[in-house]
């Protein structure tokens, strides 16, 4: 029997910085085409988890494997090369929650950046990427806005770039990190309905948020990440409407659903 392993598994995850333990034992998988929301207060670890799949802070402990890759173990001690990390991020593209566009390049030149770079590698043409580039950015409704600067745009449209960015390189799963916070309610409607739109067109995606009704509404799996540790985890249902700890009922009471 054909034995198939989840398209992300996480396992046993630690990080430390200095004697301060801030990921505790993460455990977790996610299939292709699967959406998880991972919820809890701030300084609980959220955050940190994405940076250390997305290779911007290297774990302590664990195991991190992709498709079958295994990007990191802690068994392993040998330092990784800068061109070693590139490759490990490009299964992850991540979407930060202050847009980090940048401000000397067009919407369209932001989106072609990242290609552009590794085409070095991947031999692909100037004339691909910027088709490429501006289909995502159609695709994010800004199709009229790919010649101006991140300073003519408001946020919404800015975070929409920031996720056509983060697309094109074709990750395995595409990363939030609180992609809404810096955004006013309507601009945050804006946003989340882009997101949604990915999940329902099955991009695996992890997405870090304290909008608790979306959260709910678009994962397929939750984690709900306390103090460093995973307390639940679960389908929205079980989270959401039937958590076992206390701490998550606690929690989940501070907001409306």
């Amino acid at each position: 029997m054909e034995i198939t392993m989840a398209l992300l598994e996480v396992q046993n995850l630690k990080k430390n910085f200095g004697s301060t333990k801030v990921l505790k034992d993460i455990s977790f998988s996610l299939e292709k085409g699967e959406t998880l929301s991972i919820i809890g207060s701030s300084g609980g670890g959220k955050t940190t988890l994405l940076r250390c799949l997305n290779f911007l802070e290297t774990p302590s402990e664990g195991r991190i494997v992709v498709n079958n890759d295994v990007l990191y173990d802690g068994a392993d001690t040998r330092k990784y090369s800068d061109e070693e990390i590139r490759k490990k991020r490009l299964h992850f593209g991540l979407v930060f929650q202050s847009f980090n566009l940048f401000p000397q390049y067009t919407a369209l030149e932001n989106v072609m950046l990242a290609p552009t770079l590794a085409s070095r590698q991947t031999g692909e043409s100037q004339e691909s990427i910027k088709k490429r580039a501006e289909e995502l950015l159609d695709r994010m409704g800004l199709s009229e806005k790919m010649n101006l600067y991140p300073k003519q745009l408001s946020g919404g449209q800015s975070q929409r770039v920031a996720i056509a960015r983060a697309l094109a390189l074709h990750p395995d799963i595409l990363c939030f990190d609180e992609p809404t916070s810096a955004l006013d309610p309507e601009l945050t409607g804006e946003v989340l309905k882009v997101i949604s739109g990915l999940a329902a067109g099955h991009t695996t995606m992890i997405i870090v948020t304290h909008e608790m009704k979306f959260a709910h509404d678009v994962a397929d799996k939750v984690i709900f990440l306390d103090d460093g540790y995973i307390l639940e985890q679960g389908t929205p249902e079980e989270v959401f409407e039937h958590p076992t700890q206390e701490r998550t009922r606690q929690f989940l009471a501070g907001y409306d659903q």
